[in-house]
């Protein structure tokens, strides 16, 4: 069943996504019923993403120190890359 629904938006976020709706050849209805959707999805589901079989494998293999700074090390890593 599908039922009508009145929402009061600004101007300018209607023709973006308007002109989006047109760009991807989908309804606006049917691109505010997918977003509605996948939103209200997931908060049912506790924002859980599903874990394969492979990733759960892998879970723990790698043991790092409690203090490793991902990002400090990935920065040195680029920067000895591009001397």
């Amino acid at each position: 069943m599908e039922t009508k629904l009145t929402l009061r938006l600004n101007d300018n976020v209607i023709e973006r996504a308007k002109n989006y709706a047109r760009r991807h050849k989908i309804s606006l209805s049917k691109m505010i019923e997918s977003y509605l959707d996948s939103i209200t999805k997931q908060n049912e589901e506790g924002n859980k993403i599903p874990i394969t079989p492979l990733v759960d494998s892998l879970s723990g293999v790698i043991d790092l120190p409690a203090d490793f700074d991902y990002k400090r090390d990935y920065r040195d890593y680029l920067e000895n890359k591009y001397k």
